[in-house]
């Protein structure tokens, strides 16, 4: 095991700069994931982790070896693809010793590096079969056995399960993590789905146009947002964007949507006044509006908002309604029994101790 280390690390294409000035620690035996939309740079940055694209400026370590100038055979990582990258022609027991044959490991020694991964990963019964015959997620098994035969010291993983349906991808992140309490070997993780990213990351890094927006555990990221874009990105329905402007009477200060008015706790006053005049944008996840039904009253910290129900789908044991209240379109999740009707008015309880309120220029969070 080992931890890994960028320092200022930036790629450019010509004049264009895909990847600037990353800094990042992985511990040792940490299960990091970069995250982020198509072309953010997660997958470049990785790739100049394993050694396959060229470092325009900075520093990369693994362990305490500066590995800038090593070919990737020589930093002892492994990486496994999105597309398996297992040869068609051999069976699973052949790709699962490959990379120890070419390293001339002496037979023995192969066969039992292939028996152990074998059993970690449960395909025991599929090493005499090619490819062909088996399914997706056992030709991902076998793109994991083959990467864990090395014993390397990082593993590397590049959307490893993009290309599984929907109830596989889940039964494999839940493998992997098991994996990886298994085995504790440093894992550098990328995908570009945030769901992905917060049930497997032990931090996250969220990457937006090259650069990192935010770096920190899941709950962090989720609570605590750096800003519009990882509010944005991280959280499933989106957070809910509304500019406002902050309303000062007296000592207190409110958010005035148009809508609706929020008056601000006392402990958080002073951090919003001094966003006053820098254009405010309220952020509300859907999941911090709740149902009133008819008979209950809000409790003292809860606002109460009406809106209409445009439209209604079910998720199973969550409702996820498109709502407006006024001249503002939002997204609220709603317990399945809800009772709320297309086009019908419902009330909802706001819970005022959950917001948050960006900057629009720049996009940083205020509160």
């Amino acid at each position: 095991m080992a931890k890994v280390v960028l320092k200022n690390i930036t790629k450019r294409f010509d004049k264009a700069i895909i990847v600037s000035n990353v800094n990042l620690e992985i511990s040792d035996g940490e299960f990091m994931v970069l995250v982020g939309p198509s072309g953010c740079g997660k997958t470049t940055t990785l790739r100049m982790i394993a050694g396959l694209e060229e470092i325009t400026e900075g520093e990369v370590y693994i362990g305490d070896q500066l590995v800038n100038a090593l070919p990737p055979k020589d930093r002892n990582i492994a990486m496994v693809f999105q597309n398996y990258a297992i040869y068609p022609h051999m069976k699973v027991s052949g790709n699962l010793a490959f990379g120890l044959k070419m390293r001339k490991v002496p037979s023995q020694e192969r066969d039992q590096a292939v028996k152990e991964a074998a059993e970690i990963l449960g395909i025991q019964d599929l090493l005499d079969r090619k490819p062909s015959q088996l399914s997706g997620g056992q030709r991902q098994r076998v793109a994991l056995g083959r990467a864990i035969v090395r014993k390397p010291e990082v593993f590397l993983f590049d959307e490893p399960l993009s290309n599984l349906d929907a109830k596989l991808r889940v039964q494999m992140r839940t493998e992997l993590k098991k994996l990886h309490e298994r085995i504790r070997t440093t894992a550098i993780y990328v995908t570009h789905d945030q769901v992905e990213a917060m049930t497997m990351g032990d931090r996250i890094m969220v990457m937006d146009d090259g650069e990192v927006q935010q770096l920190g555990g899941p709950l962090d990221l989720y609570n605590r947002p750096a800003n519009l874009f990882v509010a944005g990105f991280i959280g499933s329905p989106a957070m809910n964007f509304i500019p406002c402007r902050l309303v000062e009477e007296g000592s207190s200060l409110s958010i005035d949507t148009g809508d609706f008015e929020i008056t601000l706790p006392d402990p958080i006053v002073s951090k919003a006044r001094a966003a006053k005049d820098r254009e405010p944008i309220l952020g509300i996840r859907p999941e911090d509006l709740r149902e009133i039904l008819p008979g209950q009253t809000p409790s003292i910290d809860k606002l109460t908002i009406r809106a209409k129900v445009n439209i209604i789908e079910p998720l199973g044991k969550e409702i996820s309604l498109d709502i407006t209240t006024g001249a503002h379109s939002m997204t609220a999740l709603l317990s399945a029994d809800t009772k709320a009707k297309p086009h019908h008015n419902i009330d909802l309880a706001l819970n005022m101790q959950k917001i948050h309120l960006f900057a629009k220029k720049g996009g940083e969070a205020i509160i």
